[in-house]
């Protein structure tokens, strides 16, 4: 039988005539059953002559009964391209490679089969030879099952990690968590630091017992020391380093192979929270040098801080209250329709440079931020204002009064027609392309004209419009 097409191999056969010409057809059929799952030999057409099938798994599974057959139509219809694709390169005699094919498969199941396929003679047989891929499709199968319900447990343990984290944290009971052995400070939460003046930084470490008075140490030894052999201990008076009564509380549990003692020290008075978050924010905006708008989606205004009143001029955060944002911010029909439909699409705005009117009638150059706060009651929108009429302007390039980059380019728009600012692109592009060419050729103009496609007169006469490079010797 000869061979068109054979598999590549890392160290193949040197004389394959001499080694394998003589065995007999019973040797060679029995080779390639022993060498595969399942072998088909199919004619010109694509039509099953016959097959040997290895696998009981693929019997079991309805797989043999093919013979007269079209192999296309045994496999599932999305696959038959691949199918296709196997027979032309095996018919061409080229070297194939391995492919997976799904066969439909009893009670709807699908049967993952890994085929090669090789030219078998100058009639224009294939032969096609398959692993069964049922038992990694399994494995594969039970893997994905075993990792998901991996991430689930990893999922509930961090949930419990959170709630614990939460109520630990939030406490207003000073919760300490020490190691059995050594007595000292793993975990505490901010009402200990709050009832014991220390900080996050410095509790972590510390020798529970210090935190005691001497007169108190004794009690509390006796207490750790009986909440490691009896499950829970009375709880004991003691008294901190400065004299703070407290009843200590103290029970074991263990983790990761190691005890950890939880401890409370429960005093009459409450433990002063820390100062609120809102209040610090909100002392913050007030102070801050940038005005800042809070409005509903309609630029009614909601509040506002000092620096917004400073910057329109007016007397009070009721007055501006009455008003609409779109009374001071944004050019008439340009700037806010903008800026609102980037909010609506997108729900930030970043540095959008427009004008304020204030009201006295004055303009002042401005930077804009803002972001939507969705809302199922009021949706916000918050706006940051920065003036920027001070700013120093970036210096221009001598000899040129293009706009240095596409960012000058997007501040031209609102205060320059649209076709203006076409052409100041287009020769900002040109300008560009001209200095990327001089740059690549170590500034030959020869070459350079050639990059960009222009002859040398037309790209003096650029080098003169746009001043690029030294125009004395340009003329020749």
């Amino acid at each position: 039988m000869t061979i068109l097409s054979t598999p590549s191999a890392s160290l193949p056969f040197l004389h394959p005539e001499r080694v394998l010409g003589a065995m007999s057809s019973d040797a060679a059929a029995g080779l390639v059953a022993a060498a595969s799952d399942i072998a088909i030999v199919l004619d010109r057409h694509g039509l099953v002559q016959d097959l040997s099938v290895s696998s009981d798994d693929l019997v079991r599974s309805g797989i043999g009964d093919w013979r007269g057959q079209a192999w296309i139509d045994t496999v599932e219809s999305d696959i038959r391209p691949k199918v296709a694709d196997m027979l032309k390169d095996a018919a061409a005699g080229q070297v194939s490679r391995w492919r997976e094919i799904n066969h439909p498969g009893e009670f709807g199941a699908s049967v993952p089969v890994r085929y090669f396929a090789l030219g078998g003679g100058d009639d224009g047989r294939v032969i096609v030879i398959g692993r069964d891929l049922q038992a990694s499709a399994v494995l594969q199968q039970r893997l994905l099952q075993v990792q998901q319900s991996v991430e689930r447990d990893y999922l509930r343990l961090r949930q419990a990690e959170s709630r614990y984290r939460l109520l630990f944290q939030s406490a207003s009971e000073a919760v300490l968590i020490l190691d059995a052995a050594t007595r000292r400070i793993k975990e505490a939460n901010p009402a200990v630091c709050r009832l014991t003046g220390l900080t996050d930084a410095t509790v972590a470490g510390q020798a529970f017992l210090g935190l005691l008075d001497p007169a108190s140490v004794e009690v509390a030894t006796r207490l750790l020391n009986a909440a490691t052999s009896v499950s829970t201990p009375d709880p004991a008076p003691v008294m901190l380093v400065d004299g703070t009564p407290c009843l200590l509380a103290a029970s074991m549990f263990r983790q990761d192979r190691s005890a950890s003692l939880l401890v409370r020290l429960m005093t009459d008075q409450p433990v002063v929270a820390a100062s609120d978050p809102q209040a610090t924010l909100s002392a913050v905006l007030d102070r801050i040098s940038d005005a800042f708008v809070v409005t509903d989606t309609d630029l009614r205004i909601l509040t506002v801080n000092p620096a917004f009143l400073e910057l329109t001029h007016l007397s009070s955060r009721e007055e501006a209250t009455r008003l609409s944002l779109d009374q001071f911010l944004g050019r008439p029909q340009i700037d806010l329709k903008i800026m609102l439909t980037q909010l609506k699409e997108h729900g930030t705005l970043r540095n959008f440079s427009t004008v304020l009117r204030a009201g006295f009638g004055e303009m002042e150059e401005v930077e804009v931020s803002a972001v939507s706060v969705p809302d199922d009651t009021q949706p916000t929108y918050g706006f940051s204002i920065r003036n920027v009429a001070r700013r120093l302007a970036p210096a221009q390039v001598p000899g040129t009064a293009l706009p240095q980059s596409i960012e000058q380019l997007t501040q031209l728009i609102g205060r320059v027609p649209m076709k203006e600012i076409v052409r100041e692109s287009t020769d900002l592009i040109e300008k560009l392309c001209i200095e990327a060419a001089l740059n690549l050729t170590s500034d030959n103009r020869a070459s350079a004209a050639d990059v960009l496609g222009l002859s040398r007169q037309s790209l003096y006469s650029k080098l003169r419009r746009y001043g690029l490079g030294n125009l004395d010797d340009i003329d020749e």
